[in-house]
């Protein structure tokens, strides 16, 4: 993935993390002077609060969002007595801020609240099909401090003894009241003296000699083998959901600058934003 694209992948969950909250009822909350502060201000001041007020209780969130909008109010009627709307810096910021926006509502329309489940569920089957082949093991341990007590307990799974059982009764590790079950893992989970030797077995069979790793002297049995199974789409809907929505915002951008020419005079910044732009190979 080339690094534009996944600033557009960054770019679209911060979008949808932003948005103004929706409001139905748009009532007058308080007056400062002869400017008004409605609901509507009122909720997006709420959504722009610091982070760090992030944690306070939702009616303390409210007082400080109406003390901010308070605030802005006074000095914006201060700054407009004083002529400041004809400042320059104004009327250039205030030009980004409504080209931004505007960028922002068609995103929504295009890109938002164009995408389908449909889409999301297919990108998703697309996903999975990619996605390599992954073994992965369950396996039960028994976790003891010395070979000699491991040697001893093999000799005992050999007389046919449950591995359960001595689990429970031998191990040393936290889960043998599960009879030290590790449930399934692949490869990387383990340590690597433990995952050597559990995926080298087979199933149904236990380790003929003690395995050594740092936290002692294991017997493992190997319950299962399989393919490691893809994540289900309810876990993960969200993230192809914004997979779609970039893939829908690059094609945007690749339309419009199809459409208009976009020349960059700064040597340094062309190079530099050619670079971020690059097409993956």
């Amino acid at each position: 993935m080339s690094r534009y694209h996944k600033l557009a992948l960054a770019a679209c969950v911060a979008f949808v993390g932003l948005q103004a909250p929706a409001f139905a009822e748009d009532a007058l909350v308080a007056k400062v002077g002869n400017l008004e502060i409605r609901q509507s201000e009122l909720d997006i001041a709420l959504a722009n609060l610091d982070p760090q007020l992030s944690q306070l209780p939702d009616e303390q969130k409210k007082i400080a969002a109406l003390s901010s909008a308070i605030d802005v109010k006074l000095l914006a009627g201060n700054a407009t007595s004083e002529g400041l709307k004809d400042d320059p810096a104004y009327q250039q910021r205030m030009q980004f801020i409504a080209e931004r926006e505007l960028h922002n509502l068609y995103f929504k329309k295009h890109v938002v609240d164009a995408v389908t489940d449909d889409e999301v569920k297919a990108r998703y089957e697309k996903e999975i099909a990619a996605l390599p082949k992954q073994e992965e093991v369950r396996a039960r341990h028994i976790l003891v401090k010395t070979e000699d007590e491991a040697k001893a307990i093999i000799a005992e799974l050999d007389k046919g003894k449950d591995f359960v059982e001595l689990a429970k009764e031998k191990s040393t590790d936290p889960n043998k009241s599960e009879g030290g079950d590790l449930g399934y893992f692949t490869k990387g989970r383990m340590v690597p003296e433990f995952e050597q030797a559990a995926f080298a077995m087979e199933k149904g069979t236990y380790s003929k000699t003690p395995v050594k790793t740092q936290f002692g002297f294991h017997v493992i049995k190997v319950e299962d083998k399989r393919d490691a199974p893809p994540p289900a789409y309810e876990d993960v809907s969200q993230q192809v959901r914004q997979l779609v929505m970039r893939d829908k915002y690059l094609e945007l951008i690749a339309k419009a600058k199809a459409e208009q020419k976009v020349e960059i005079v700064d040597e340094a910044l062309r190079k530099g934003y050619e670079d971020v732009n690059k097409q993956p190979q």
